[in-house]
């Protein structure tokens, strides 16, 4: 189940740029992001992040 990038966001606030996927789930993790949010992250089709809008737009490819 994918999930809203806009709520996904919310858990990665603070977050430095770039990243990587690890770092990402588990920032989501620390922030109490619940397990679709969690199983949405770690199946992001890329490994590496430049910002959050590189999130939102890996997040949108998941659900084509």
């Amino acid at each position: 189940m994918t999930v809203n990038p806009i709520q996904v966001q919310k858990f990665l606030g603070g977050l430095d740029y770039p990243t990587d996927k690890n770092s990402i789930v588990e920032r989501a993790r620390q922030r109490g992001a619940d397990n679709d949010v969690i199983q949405t992250l770690q199946s992001l089709p890329r490994d590496d992040f430049n910002s959050p809008n590189d999130v939102s737009e890996a997040i949108g490819q998941l659900k084509r």
